[in-house]
């Protein structure tokens, strides 16, 4: 075969081979660029559950990338890594997307540990009659957390009480709560469920707008299979109301579980409306606990609230929004997107950490056209009717206001779970069951 004959066949697969590097030499370039602004945003830490990819195994086929709702997973040189670590919200859908098994889920990392109630593979604590269901557990995933609701159901059904006392009292009403107020239902279990808020959705309420909740399909109690693979937080939440509205299930909104004390057989629980006894009690509260309040005088109004849920609600209002973290950053740029609402955001810090890029730029367009005035290194020193003060470096500061969205984070559940008994343990990336 003469030279040229040769290079008919060689010389295409060059041209390929050329290409292929070329891209993946631009692919390391962007995600590169994406691992230095999650590290310079110290946003280096993943919240929940979360891949670790063993890069000895992993083949770079992309598979967890694209399984990834988040984009949180990127490819440089062949391997999978974990990009921006703090996007990732434990879907989970990366590890069974790997064809050669290279990633493992684990709770925690050697910095930041992971607090998980020990439970039995019932979803009974140590503490007899108590049971723990989705993300409080560790396990964020939608899906997992709807059948952990039911499985918690299934044992608490051969406990039942034998007296005028509630079979089960239901704490949360997120993804395993809903799931087992369905499945107590169905199964013809007295039984109360209570939310500290004012919806439904648990931790998917405070999700940004639009984030991707739920890969997966899921099987409800009374209402059948719910065929859903993306779904977006705005949906999910839609859905949720919808199979309360089918099935007629009755949520106490606004009722926040205050103390629990045994008794035999049972517990006495005390809530901040009602007093309940019960032979068994499921915790779905989530991981994000109570809202962190500022402790200041006027916050017990109405106006001052722990959420944004419809920017256009304070359409044309003065308005103050407290903390430094996306949620902050996000309910700000929300409400100075409406027409006539002004908007203030304090933070007592002297910068913003752990933040997206995205928003970082948002706030600063919105700060450059006076649409958001920012005040660093700040504090909220009283709530008024009609106006609120603000320390503010050595000054003193009033404005008028009409409502307050406090987004300072939550109290995370663990001291209330070790003062009724409860083990938990501190997991720095011990790989999920």
């Amino acid at each position: 075969m003469s030279l040229l004959n040769y290079a008919i066949y060689i010389l295409p697969m060059l041209l390929v081979l050329a290409i292929y590097l070329r891209t993946g030499r631009r692919n390391d370039k962007r995600v590169k660029a994406r691992i230095r602004d999650a590290i310079s945003s110290d946003m280096t830490e993943p919240p929940s559950l979360h891949p670790v990819i063993n890069t000895s195994i992993c083949i770079g086929s992309g598979g967890c990338v694209n399984a990834c709702p988040e984009r949180a997973i990127g490819i440089v040189r062949g391997k999978a890594v974990l990009v921006e670590p703090a996007k990732c919200i434990g879907h989970g859908a990366c590890a069974p997307a790997c064809p050669v098994d290279a990633i493992s889920l684990v709770f925690g990392t050697e910095r930041r540990g992971m607090d998980i109630p020990q439970v039995k593979p019932n979803f009974e604590t140590n503490v007899a009659g108590v049971y723990i269901a989705g993300e409080l557990g560790g396990m964020g995933l939608i899906r997992k957390a709807v059948t952990q609701g039911k499985q918690a159901i299934d044992s608490i059904a051969k406990n039942k009480s034998n007296n005028e006392d509630l079979d089960v009292l239901i704490v949360g009403a997120g993804s395993a709560g809903i799931a087992a107020s369905l499945a107590a239902k169905e199964k013809g279990l007295k039984f109360v469920t209570i939310e500290q808020e004012d919806g439904l959705g648990g931790a998917v309420y405070h999700y940004p707008r639009n984030k991707i909740a739920m890969t997966a399909p899921m099987h409800l109690p009374l209402v059948g299979l719910i065929k859903a693979f993306e779904i977006s937080k705005e949906e999910l939440l839609g859905m949720w109301n919808r199979v309360v509205l089918q099935t007629g299930l009755k949520i106490n909104f606004n009722e926040r579980l205050e103390k629990m004390t045994p008794k035999d057989k049972g517990f006495t629980i005390v809530t901040s409306k009602n007093n309940y006894q019960a032979r068994n009690v499921l915790l779905a509260i989530g991981r994000r606990g109570t809202p962190r309040k500022l402790d200041v005088p006027g916050e017990e109004q109405a106006k001052v609230v722990y959420r944004l849920i419809n920017s256009a609600q304070y359409r044309g209002m003065h308005m103050l929004v407290v903390g430094g973290g996306d949620s902050a950053l996000e309910a700000a740029i929300s409400l100075a997107d409406e027409p006539g609402t002004t908007v203030t955001l304090s933070y007592r810090s002297e910068a913003f950490s752990r933040v997206k890029e995205k928003n970082r730029q948002l706030l600063k367009v919105a700060q450059m056209s006076n649409r958001i005035k920012v005040l660093l290194k700040s504090n909220v020193v009283k709530i008024d009717e009609k106006s609120v003060t603000i320390s503010y470096h050595d000054e003193t500061l009033e404005f008028p206001n009409n409502g307050v969205i406090v987004c300072a984070g939550g109290m995370l559940p663990t001291p209330f779970l070790k003062e009724i008994g409860i083990m938990v343990k501190t997991h720095h990336g011990t790989k999920a069951v």
